[in-house]
């Protein structure tokens, strides 16, 4: 039985821009398809092509922009394209007519694409480009800088599925626990009901009654956002994130956090500093639970459904109530892995090696420029650091004695100084953007 809703023919966003290298191609996975980013010479915005060369098929990812005509070169054979995928030069062509007489049967893949509200957005099904111009981008009304918003962005790629995000994101009540310390407090906790406002195939809209005015919105298949008014309801604070299915198992999340107030103080702390000290502890603290709980959650579907596995007795479980079943009705209750030809039903198992699990490198800081540029220099500090301990504490040895309390003493407090600050880049700071474990026990 075809679903009702085609995850292919949405937008989804699939990076920050400020997070793209504009000098490289990028690869990224969607849906189970693997797509390259590059951004062409002349070309103001990004473009995304299926990462295949039509030749042999060899990954345009690994390949590079030709510094003569801005056009996008696979590594394998030196074939280029250009903005619109069509094929520009073959070096291997013994008649230059060959690329001209065979333009449309030598292209690559080129998806419609769009940058709004500092993302790039794609449409992944290239057959169906007139209904991607005719179809509005899910965009937050609060990342709005007309508005009085300032926001930022974070970027994470998560060892579960999609499913398992979406219905973690719909849960507030989870944040107390999952997050005390970072952004909750267990002690604090109190029940938080949930009232569906309207429900749709293609949005879901939910209300939360307590302390703060909570808007919680889902548009099918990504944007699920948080609005927060508190105060004279003027002050306004929001999550906004994007879910991303990137194939059985794994996941993306892209979530911005916008709000219309303190905006000197969101100027003024560094965006690396910000995913280190608290972006990446909140996904930290998820991981490992929600990378278990959607083994344990599979294991029981092979004989029941969600509704007797999981006990949802209270308020705050209605938004994944109402998403659960927005699943089984419109999607069957699963992702259209098929149509890639990916087997979705295989379970997975549970991933005992927690440093895969929360490998920050790979799953953040290689994708964020922000992270990546603090990451190269905190080591090149390191490495001044060190030399200058090493290089002061050879002088002292070698000065005069009538120097030695002269000069010998504040240099060497100096270089204890830059030993103190390495070992601090070395050993708190620079594992960071590498590995923390979260161990919710001592917390």
């Amino acid at each position: 039985m075809e679903s009702e809703f085609n995850f292919f023919q949405q937008w989804y966003p699939l990076s920050p821009i400020e997070d793209l290298d504009p000098n490289q191609p990028t690869s990224v996975t969607l849906l189970g398809l693997r797509f390259v980013i590059w951004k062409p010479t002349s070309s103001p915005t990004f473009r995304v092509f299926l990462d295949q060369c039509p030749h042999r098929l060899a990954p345009l990812s690994e390949g590079r922009i030709d510094d003569k005509t801005g056009n996008l070169m696979c590594s394998y054979h030196g074939w280029q394209f250009d903005e619109q995928g069509i094929c520009t030069q073959i070096p291997q062509a013994e008649n230059p007519e060959l690329v001209s007489k065979n333009r449309d049967n030598l292209c690559t893949v080129a998806l419609p694409v769009r940058q709004q509200q500092d993302l790039l957005w794609v449409w992944p099904d290239v057959k169906s480009s007139q209904q991607a111009a005719d179809t509005p981008l899910p965009l937050s009304p609060q990342v709005d800088a007309s508005k009085g918003f300032v926001w930022s962005s974070f970027v994470r790629d998560l060892e579960y599925d999609w499913q398992t995000l979406v219905e973690n994101v719909a849960d507030p009540s989870h944040v107390p626990f999952a997050h005390h310390g970072v952004q909750g407090d267990r002690e604090k906790a109190r029940p938080i009901p949930i009232k569906i406002v309207q429900s749709t195939p293609n949005l879901i809209e939910a209300e939360t009654v307590g302390r703060f005015q909570t808007t919680i919105t889902f548009e099918p298949p990504c944007r699920l956002e948080y609005a927060i008014k508190f105060g004279n309801a003027e002050k306004q604070v929001g999550l906004v994130t994007y879910c991303l299915p990137v194939s059985p198992g794994k996941s993306r999340i892209i979530a911005q956090f916008p709000r219309n107030f303190a905006k000197t103080l969101h100027r003024l702390i560094p965006r690396w500093w910000n995913h280190l000290i608290e972006r990446n502890q909140v996904i930290d603290g998820d991981m490992v639970l929600l990378q278990q709980q959607e083994y344990f959650l599979q294991q029981a579907q092979l004989s029941q459904s969600w509704k007797t596995a999981y006990k949802l007795p209270t308020g705050a479980d209605r938004l994944v109530i109402e998403y659960r079943n927005w699943l089984d009705k419109f999607c069957h209750g699963k992702l259209p892995w098929s149509e890639v030809g990916i087997s979705g039903s295989a379970t997975r198992n549970i991933n005992e090696n927690r440093e895969q699990v929360l490998d920050r490198y790979k799953q953040h800081t290689q994708h964020c420029s922000s992270c990546r540029q603090a990451l190269k220099i905190v080591q090149r500090l390191q490495a001044l650091l060190l030399i200058y301990f090493a290089i002061t504490v050879c002088t002292v040895a070698l000065l005069p004695d009538a120097l030695k309390v002269k000069l010998g003493l504040p240099l060497t407090a100096t270089a204890l100084l830059s030993l103190g600050a390495y070992a601090w880049l070395k050993l708190w700071l620079s594992p960071r953007f590498y590995f923390v474990d979260y161990i919710h026990a001592h917390r």
